[in-house]
């Protein structure tokens, strides 16, 4: 089969021929990818990252935003059947550890993250993962259409779904980065909350696509999009800002933004925090981190996409032009998610 191949970091990744994943275990299921997104974590992994955290041996195929169609089932596996449509939570899941036992996916002590850790991913003909990681689909539903719902889709719902609480009717929501992961944030607070949603981003036409799926102020990130933040929340600020971006001073531009007795949710990453602890003690403000969402997270938000309520704009590209989908995301040319299709 054909996959995209990583040999050796700050080298684009090539695709070439390698042999189809068998089960090896009761509980796997192999996958026929029908569109893996592309992510700005694969910039991050193509960098070396996360050589040290996660250290794979190289080769190894990278990918882990996938959906297709059950192609080989284990012996144990009762959930699925072969032919199922299936997206895929981007963890492989004991199922016996303590986290997972609280629902807490992405702590699992014996847990595999294919295209991330020591073993293949998505961007090839077909994946091996659990039977843990599926969700059953709609028949009718394109895994080209909801593929990148598997990590930035759940990414941006985890958080979003954290804030609730804080963003009751009279509140203000800032987002900041409209891209990939930010315009579906968009979308879960508008189909979610009562808050209004500010979305902050340098690109006219991100900032045009979120006024189209639910923003209800946009502003360009030109310098002066911190004081124009601050405008329109009375001087004060936001009460949550999901930051999205998170690198380049992003991250402390959020931080101003965000209004006493507010938090700022970090999802992006890449940039360093700092700010005085007194902004802590006086203003009472927080910092929250956030990783990918759990198996629930995605379980809920394939509800609301196939309520047509959260929408995944993309571009896609076939798997032989993998390098021109990742240049097009490393420069901004992407609106939405890139998706490559085998």
């Amino acid at each position: 089969m054909k996959a995209v191949r990583l040999h050796g970091y700050h080298t684009p990744p090539k695709l070439e021929e390698v042999a189809e994943p068998t089960i090896s275990g009761p509980f796997d299921v192999i996958v026929k990818i029908g569109g893996a997104g592309v992510c700005r974590t694969d910039l991050h992994i193509i960098d070396g990252d996360w050589a040290e955290a996660m250290d794979p041996d190289l080769p190894y195929t990278i990918g882990h935003e996938n959906a297709g169609w059950v192609h080989e089932i284990g012996d144990a596996v009762t959930n699925v059947a072969v032919g199922d449509t299936v997206i895929l939570h981007p963890l492989a899941t004991c199922g016996l550890c303590l986290p997972c036992r609280r629902g807490k996916d992405m702590q699992c002590v014996d847990a595999y993250f294919p295209g991330l850790s020591n073993n293949d991913g998505g961007m090839a003909e077909y994946l091996r993962t659990s039977a843990r990681s599926c969700v059953k689909l709609n028949p009718d539903t394109k895994p080209e259409d909801v593929a990148a719902l598997a990590d930035a889709g759940i990414t941006a719902y985890h958080a979003v779904r954290k804030a609730i609480p804080l963003l009751y009717p009279g509140t203000t929501a800032v987002v900041q980065g409209a891209g990939g992961l930010g315009h579906i944030g968009i979308q879960c607070l508008a189909a979610l909350t009562a808050t209004r949603i500010i979305v902050v981003d340098r690109n006219p036409e991100a900032l045009a696509l979120a006024k189209e799926i639910g923003a209800d102020e946009t502003v360009v990130a030109d310098g002066n999009h911190v004081q124009a933040v601050k405008d329109l929340t009375d001087g004060e600020g936001a009460r949550v800002v999901f930051d999205f971006v998170a690198e380049q001073g992003a991250e402390h531009d959020a931080w101003e933004m965000t209004a006493p007795d507010g938090s700022q949710f970090i999802i992006g990453y890449g940039g360093h925090v700092a700010a005085p602890t007194l902004d802590f003690v006086a203003g009472e403000k927080n910092i929250i981190g956030n990783i990918v969402g759990t198996y629930s997270d995605l379980a809920e938000l394939m509800v609301l996409a196939q309520a047509g309520k959260v929408k995944l704009h993309t571009q896609t590209y076939p798997l032989d032009s993998v390098t021109e989908a990742l240049d097009d995301l490393d420069n901004g040319r992407v609106r939405g998610r890139a998706i490559l299709v085998p």
